[in-house]
C-alpha cells in the first residue's frame, strides 16, 4: 500500500505541475501553447470556459485511445477532470504575472513547457494510465516507430492549425511551443532515463483488484 500511496502522490503532483504549467505558459502572452490554442478556440465558439473545454476535449481523445487499446485508468479519468479544474482555478486566483516584454515572456513560455513536461513524466510514471493526449502520443510512437518527441510535435502543430482557424491566439510563443514541446520532453525524459512505452499501466479494473485483494487480506 505504501507503493500504491506514493504513486498515487506522483499523479497528483504530476497533475498539478501539468495544469500549473499550461498557466504559465497562458500567461506568457506571447501566443497560446498547442492545445491551448485549440482550447481557445472551442472555447470562444462555444462559449465554454478553457477548462470545461479541456475535460471535454479529454473525453473524446480517451474514447479514441480505447479504441486503439490503450488502458485508461484513474489516472486517465483524473488527468481529465482535475488539470481542466485546476487551469480554471489558477487563471481565476490570477496569481502569475504576466511578464512586460518579449524577452522574459519567451523565458516564462520556455519555463511553462519543461513544467509540463516534468508533470507528465509524474504521472505516466505512477502507471494509473496517461492521459489522453500523452496516450494518443504513445498510440502515434507505437503505430509509426517515430521518437516521442517528433510525435508530439506532429500532434502539436495539428490541434495548433484546427484551433488558429476557430480563433484561439497564435503568435511567437505559439511557433516555439509547437517546435519546443517535443524537445522539452524528451530532454526531460532523458535526463531522468524514462522510457515511456516501458510503463505499464492499470486499468481501472487492475486498481479495483489490487484495492479489493488489499481489503481483504487486511480483515483477515
Amino acid at each position: 500500500m505504501k507503493e500504491f500511496f506514493a504513486r498515487l502522490f506522483s499523479m497528483t503532483v504530476g497533475l498539478f505541475l501539468f495544469a500549473f504549467g499550461i498557466v504559465v505558459t497562458i500567461k506568457a502572452n506571447i501566443g497560446y501553447a498547442p492545445w491551448e490554442v485549440f482550447h481557445v478556440g472551442i472555447s470562444k465558439t462555444s462559449g465554454l470556459s478553457i477548462g470545461t473545454v479541456s475535460i471535454i476535449v479529454g473525453i473524446i481523445i480517451g474514447i479514441i485511445v480505447v479504441l486503439f487499446k490503450e488502458k485508461i485508468g484513474i489516472g486517465t479519468f483524473l488527468n481529465v477532470v482535475l488539470i481542466g479544474i485546476l487551469i480554471d482555478v489558477l487563471l481565476y486566483i490570477d496569481i502569475i504575472i504576466i511578464p512586460d516584454n518579449l524577452i522574459y515572456g519567451i523565458a516564462m513560455l520556455i519555463i511553462g513547457l519543461f513544467i509540463i513536461s516534468l508533470g507528465t513524466y509524474f504521472y505516466i510514471k505512477s502507471g494509473f494510465g496517461a492521459g489522453p493526449r500523452d496516450s494518443l502520443m504513445v498510440v502515434f510512437k507505437r503505430k509509426t516507430k517515430i521518437p516521442v518527441g517528433i510525435c508530439r510535435s506532429i500532434l502539436e502543430l495539428t490541434v495548433t492549425v484546427i484551433g488558429w482557424f476557430l480563433g484561439g491566439m497564435v503568435g511567437i510563443g505559439t511557433i516555439i511551443s509547437v517546435i519546443g514541446i517535443g524537445f522539452c520532453i524528451q530532454i526531460t525524459f532523458k535526463i531522468l532515463n524514462f522510457d515511456i512505452t516501458s510503463v505499464k499501466h492499470e486499468s481501472f479494473y487492475d486498481t479495483f483488484v489490487f484495492l479489493t485483494k488489499k481489503i481483504t487480506q487486511n480483515k483477515a
